[in-house]
């Protein structure tokens, strides 16, 4: 049987259709550094990039509600799961934000993105303003949630938090410890999803991060002077004078503080978090405004 040059067009064009990337599909990667192996995974090519920083003992996964609708509003996302989690490699050393600032640029190397902003959940505030410190050339914005720009307590009250979790009752202790961060959701599915996936952190790399949370040099003053977006959950810890000492180092700043909401603000209230996302970038012009 013969076939016309036109039926074979139309069928290559078919195939070709059906094997390109949609927006949304996620593709998994893996960088190194110093041999150890950093995973990521990317949705979309868009010229805009937001890249996804998870917090203490999480990985990936809690960006879940994030990377897909967002790849489709033309952004393209990049969720990192940091050494020590996740797909990533998790050897015995010493975890420190200088460690995280690595592996982030490591990624955007690899993934051949030359700016981006980066968005970083608690614990992992800290790892987007250590690689905004040593890579800066590299940030067009930082969108900081649930995190903070000052130590939220000093050695002697980290020791005391510490000492039973580096012991053999470690998964009692930090369930405890989940548990009380959770209680706010009223989601039963979404609080276990969120235990779950933190206890399958390994206890050297927990223990270890936090360690070297009160390491001086990753709490060194300086103006951030790239446009920035934080949210936050109410509570006592967000006081008005943190606000005015947030505004006194980031000149341009989206502050906002969420009423009825939980630490894991993007998990419960994904549309919501979704939508002043887009905001902030198309605001600050890293987005193009809708026609």
């Amino acid at each position: 049987m013969k076939i016309s040059l036109v039926a074979v067009f139309l069928i290559m064009s078919v195939l070709r259709a059906s094997t390109a990337s949609e927006p949304g599909t996620a593709e998994s990667h893996f960088t190194q550094i110093d041999g150890l192996k950093v995973h990521y995974t990317n949705y979309g090519a868009a010229d805009a990039t937001l890249v996804f920083v998870h917090g203490w003992s999480c990985d990936e996964t809690v960006w879940s509600e994030q990377a897909g609708p967002l790849a489709a509003e033309s952004v393209r996302i990049i969720t990192i799961d940091l050494p020590g989690h996740g797909q990533s490699d998790k050897p015995e050393i010493a975890y420190t934000m200088h460690l995280y600032a690595r592996a982030i640029d490591a990624v955007l190397r690899d993934a051949k993105v030359q700016k981006a902003v980066l968005v970083g959940h608690s614990n992992g505030t800290a790892a987007i303003r250590q690689f905004y410190r040593e890579f800066r050339a590299s940030v067009s914005g930082l969108v900081i949630v649930e995190g903070g720009l000052r130590p939220l307590f000093d050695a002697a009250t980290l020791e005391k938090f510490l000492a039973p979790m580096r012991g053999p009752d470690y998964p009692k202790v930090v369930s405890r410890f989940i548990d009380g961060m959770t209680k706010p959701i009223s989601d039963e599915q979404l609080r276990t999803r969120i235990k779950t996936l933190m206890l399958r952190t390994p206890q050297h790399v927990a223990v270890s991060e936090f360690e070297h949370s009160t390491d001086a040099e990753i709490w060194e003053a300086g103006t951030i002077d790239v446009p920035v977006l934080m949210i936050l959950a109410k509570q006592p810890l967000w006081t008005a004078e943190y606000e005015q000492f947030v505004r006194g180092i980031v000149p341009n700043l989206d502050y906002q503080v969420w009423e009825s909401v939980s630490h894991f603000v993007m998990m419960e209230k994904p549309r919501d978090f979704n939508a002043a996302l887009m905001k902030f970038l198309r605001t600050n012009l890293v987005l193009p405004e809708r026609s």
